[in-house]
């Protein structure tokens, strides 16, 4: 019921005007000083994503000014299916590893909103399996590149309504955003809307990256 409602919410916030918003061109070959690599929402338009990969990356744009950033949109369905998650996973991983293999002085940034949330979890060795949108763990960052990753962005993250959350040695360096009321990531919550509001912390998701880089 909740999933239903979200989408519902997702469809009327895109007739809302939220598609009106500029998004940044995706790319990820170059060897940047920082690639972020975004996991969109289910269902969510955009480059990145609308809600949170777009505003996210130019935020950090502006904050990391004497960086050379690049950005990379995970390619995995996004949809309700049983594997989507995972396939997102499979492709983080595969993203990071080569982009490491080629850049070896590059650092990664990375985001992810609702059922992105749950590949970069699974990613960074947290299950989503469970969750809503979730999927068992089927690739993890190597321990030899987890010293690259600078910083985690997470939003809407579902493995919070099962009272998870990512601990171990990227907890330092991730921040997770829940909004009162996300049925999504709270357990009993009941603002659906709550779950389309993250845009308004992507300042707040830059400073702290900007911190960690």
């Amino acid at each position: 019921m909740r999933i239903r409602l979200f989408l519902a919410a997702l469809s009327l916030a895109g007739g809302a005007g939220l598609v009106t918003l500029s998004a940044p061109t995706a790319s990820g070959a170059a060897c940047s000083d920082i690639d972020v690599v975004a996991a969109r929402g289910t269902f969510e338009p955009g480059t990145l994503g609308l809600i949170v990969g777009d505003p996210v990356y130019s935020a950090l744009q502006k904050k990391l000014t004497g960086r050379n950033l690049s950005s990379y949109a995970v390619n995995y369905p996004a949809d309700l299916s049983l594997t989507s998650a995972a396939q997102g996973n499979t492709d983080l991983v595969n993203h990071v590893n080569s982009q490491a293999s080629a850049c070896p002085n590059q650092r990664f940034i990375l985001v992810g909103y609702s059922q992105g949330a749950n590949v970069v979890d699974n990613s960074i060795g947290i299950s989503s399996a469970g969750a809503v949108v979730g999927s068992p763990i089927v690739a993890t960052i190597p321990a030899a590149l987890e010293p690259r990753v600078a910083a985690v962005l997470l939003f809407g993250n579902p493995i919070r309504a099962l009272g998870k959350s990512v601990t171990g040695v990227y907890q330092s360096r991730t921040i997770d955003f829940c909004a009162e009321g996300d049925p999504v990531c709270e357990s009993g919550g009941d603002d659906t809307l709550a779950h389309l509001g993250y845009s308004a912390d992507a300042d707040a998701a830059a400073a702290f990256a900007a911190g960690k880089v």
